[in-house]
């Protein structure tokens, strides 16, 4: 009987009970702890894909559930290669020294004497083949691990390898154990660790981490446990008691969940609407236990300063959920999430709106301060802000970013619209030098938009400068209208010249200056606003704004066009579709929607895969032609009736197919060749395109390459053959 049958499963617990977490990494850390104590079980085949993983975390745990998990191991069978035959076995197939000595090293000399019938007990060595050779190999039975043995194992690496933002190094005290001497023994962990819990069923697992050895006693809410310290029964109860002794919500998903559902409800009572923020719910999941969702609110009178302003502070600062109308405006009222459950939450109410009030006066005073002066009166100030050493101030970026947002929006819309670019760019980074933005970073440009309105500026300049650093991130908004595209389109092109210009492209996983969504952004606002701008043109005039830029224009361009691969196939194209049309290095990408739609439905058609095949054979044909083609084909030297036939569908086709193609009509265009099968199947059934007569190759050639060039005007068809 195995070891795995004497061995029933159990549910398995294991705790680390610590000082209050990170919030921002809690979620991280539950779910990698949870991962790397399965993978390292399974490893040891104490868990399998039978078992079922559960993660916990709280401001003050990492747990993790798992179940069917075994006490023993199955044993396992272990072969492992001694030596070859001819140098373990003499000419006469006696063993030799070196096999015995090899043995010997292994515990079973004894085998050498039996041989060729060498078992000893679970432990065989027999010979068989090991690539052209022969070798001899041992069969041996290892017994399974135990689960004290396997689970110490996956905890230490589990430990080890935790993603955690700053280990925090601390010395341990008398409580961790008889063996440690206080003050002497170091041990590093995110935060410092005071229990540990580690039950198989109602069994504790005698394991130890982080100087603690394992029981079966945790803590519950700081504040507002019934029971402390909590026995636990067993593993399977373990979320139930905490809960019902602990007053705590042991899974992040299930507190993040009542967190939620709390929020909802406490806005619905006053028809009202929370701001949604999944990261801002993540880290206040983290922050409490026991959630308790409590609704404050301000003074009415701080609505007058821009709402983006009130809402960062509550949020960043506080930690609150401010309330929006139905309309999306935002209200004087926000919601808390309290991690106590008094009777009376007054106390909390009043402390979170005395708390917020300066906060909110704060944000005022900069907004009435920052509107004192214009925007234009800091422009001159930018002249001593550094940009970059090598790239000089911020002062010069902005003219160099100005020069080409005018050059972008007089192709766009012409010396009106090429105005209004200029003064969007010229006053898009002053809001730099505002109290606000020095306050709140991450509401540069939004501030801005709203001090040109103060300022008088019309409103398409200020919606440009507030726009101009979209798309910020994956998903985001892009800039409203044409000014606004112009001078976003001119400040993530001047980066990305400007900083492949001094040799600071991205490399490998580092990319400090964000350049992959700089391109990014690039790439969004020219496909899905189909601007009509050609790729090549907008990079020199990037290039144009810099005294040595030329050199970076070839980096960038080859830059974007990677970064283009990658943003179609999330669209949802395939690599050979992609493939197909971005060889063609179309310079306007607003069309490759079209075009790869158009490449999609082709692909479909019956007559697809033939001509896929024949346009690979005919690029081929023509790179590989020592001959020159003739200028165009001559069809009185037409002599097969198979390339008579090709060169008459090829005129018929062809026109119909360039029309549709110049009106854009890409699909059509492409499924117009369709009807060129089968004299192109005919024409390489029947037709030498090598022929002796140099005035007849050179002529066929040129029929081959006028239907190359029909054929790839979309897309470079030969990539889809198989």
């Amino acid at each position: 009987m195995s070891a795995a049958t004497l061995s029933p499963a159990k549910s398995l617990l294991v705790e680390l009970f610590v000082e209050e977490l990170p919030p921002k990494a809690l979620r991280l850390l539950g779910d990698a702890f949870a991962a790397r104590l399965f993978d390292g079980l399974k490893a040891h085949g104490l868990a399998g894909e039978q078992s079922a993983v559960t993660p916990y975390a709280t401001p003050r745990r990492l747990a993790v559930h798992i179940s069917h998990v075994l006490a023993v191991a199955a044993d396992e069978e272990v072969v492992r290669k001694v030596m070859p035959v001819s140098v373990a076995l003499d000419p006469a197939g006696r063993p030799t020294a070196a096999l015995r000595k090899a043995l010997a090293k292994l515990g079973r000399e004894a085998l050498a004497d039996r041989w060729p019938a060498a078992v000893d007990g679970e432990h065989r060595l027999y010979e068989a083949a090991d690539g052209k050779v022969s070798a001899l190999f041992l069969r041996s039975k290892a017994a399974g691990a135990t689960l004290a043995a396997g689970l110490q194992a996956a905890l230490d690496e589990a430990i080890a390898k935790l993603p955690i933002p700053k280990l925090m190094s601390y010395q341990l005290d008398a409580s961790a154990g008889p063996s440690v001497q206080p003050g002497w023994s170091t041990v590093q962990f995110v935060r410092p660790a005071h229990g540990l819990v580690a039950l198989h069923g109602a069994d504790v697992v005698p394991v130890h981490a982080l100087g603690l050895a394992a029981g079966r006693d945790t803590r519950g809410h700081r504040f507002e446990a019934a029971v402390d310290p909590i026995r636990l029964r067993d593993a399977d109860h373990y979320a139930q008691q905490l809960e019902q002794q602990g007053a705590v919500i042991a899974a992040f998903a299930h507190r993040r969940a009542e967190v939620a559902r709390q929020l909802q409800h406490a806005a619905g009572a006053l028809q009202l609407e929370p701001v949604r923020d999944d990261a801002l719910l993540d880290e206040v999941t983290a922050l409490v236990e026991r959630p308790n969702v409590l609704v404050c609110e301000f003074e009415p009178q701080f609505l007058a300063v821009p709402p983006e302003c009130l809402i960062l502070t509550m949020k960043a600062n506080q930690k609150y959920f401010p309330l929006l109308d139905g309309q999306g405006r935002l209200t004087h009222r926000f919601l808390l999430v309290s991690n106590i459950r008094p009777d009376d939450a007054s106390a909390i109410v009043r402390g979170n709106e005395r708390v917020v009030r300066p906060r909110l006066a704060d944000a005022k005073f900069f907004f009435d301060q920052d509107r004192k002066r214009t925007l234009e009166s800091r422009l001159a100030a930018l002249d001593k802000v550094v940009y970059h050493a090598k790239l000089g101030s911020m002062g010069e970026r902005v003219r160099r970013v100005a020069a080409i947002a005018t050059a972008v929006g007089e192709q766009l819309g012409g010396a009106a619209l090429a105005a209004q670019a200029a003064r969007a760019a010229q006053l898009a980074k002053a809001d730099l030098l505002t109290d606000m933005v020095g306050e709140f970073p991450e509401l540069q440009g939004v501030m801005g938009g709203y001090y040109a309105r103060h300022d008088g500026e019309r409103e398409a300049v200020a919606c440009a400068i507030e726009d101009h650093y979209k798309p910020r991130f994956a998903g985001d908004a892009l800039p409203r209208d044409a000014a606004g595209l112009a001078v976003a389109l001119a400040d993530k092109l001047e980066t990305l010249v400007g900083l492949f210009g001094i040799g600071q492209a991205p490399s490998g996983d580092k990319d400090p200056f964000a350049l992959r969504r700089h391109a990014l952004g690039v790439i969004r606002m020219l496909v899905e606003r189909d601007l009509p701008l050609a790729v090549p043109h907008l990079i020199g005039l990037a290039a144009a704004a810099f005294a040595d830029g030329a050199r970076a224009a070839e980096p960038v361009t080859g830059f974007l066009y990677d970064r283009l691969v990658g943003y179609l196939r999330e669209l949802g194209y395939s690599a050979l579709e992609v493939e197909a049309v971005v060889a063609l290095r179309p310079p306007r990408w607003g069309e490759l929607p079209a075009r790869l739609a158009a490449v999609k439905a082709f692909a479909a058609l019956p007559e697809a895969a033939s001509l896929a095949a024949a346009n690979k054979r005919i690029t081929n044909i023509l790179k590989k032609s020592d001959a020159h083609a003739a200028e165009q084909c001559d069809a009185a030297r037409l002599v097969e009736p198979a390339e008579r036939a090709l060169a008459a569908a090829l005129a018929a086709v062809a026109p119909r197919a360039d029309a549709l193609f110049a009106a854009g009509e890409y699909t059509a265009s492409l499924c117009a060749l369709a009807a060129l099968k089968e004299p192109v199947d005919a024409f390489f059934d029947h037709v030498m395109v090598n022929a002796d007569d140099p005035a007849l190759r050179a002529n066929r050639l040129a029929l081959l390459q006028a239907l190359h060039g029909a054929m790839n005007r979309v897309a470079e068809l030969a990539r889809l053959a198989a």
